[in-house]
């Protein structure tokens, strides 16, 4: 399943690499991007597994850039 998020106050284009390297180690991620410029974050993963994955990548982007937030629909 791929899914686009927004990211609210991302502050810095290194973080933005910092989390997309750490989102793609998450076991059952298959591809993430995090684009500074579009303040978006593309996850594809597996589908029966999604939403705690989801909660994985929030922490792993909390700890790299606290104030950024992942709006999840």
């Amino acid at each position: 399943m791929k899914k686009i998020f927004k990211l609210n106050d991302l502050d810095c284009a290194n973080c933005a690499a910092k989390m997309e390297d750490g989102i793609k180690k998450i076991d059952g991620v298959n591809s993430a991007t995090v684009s500074f410029m579009a303040q978006k974050l593309t996850v594809d993963a597996d589908d029966a597994k999604f939403d705690s994955i989801m909660k994985e990548i929030v922490k792993v982007c909390s700890r790299i850039e606290p104030d950024c937030e992942i709006v999840l629909k």
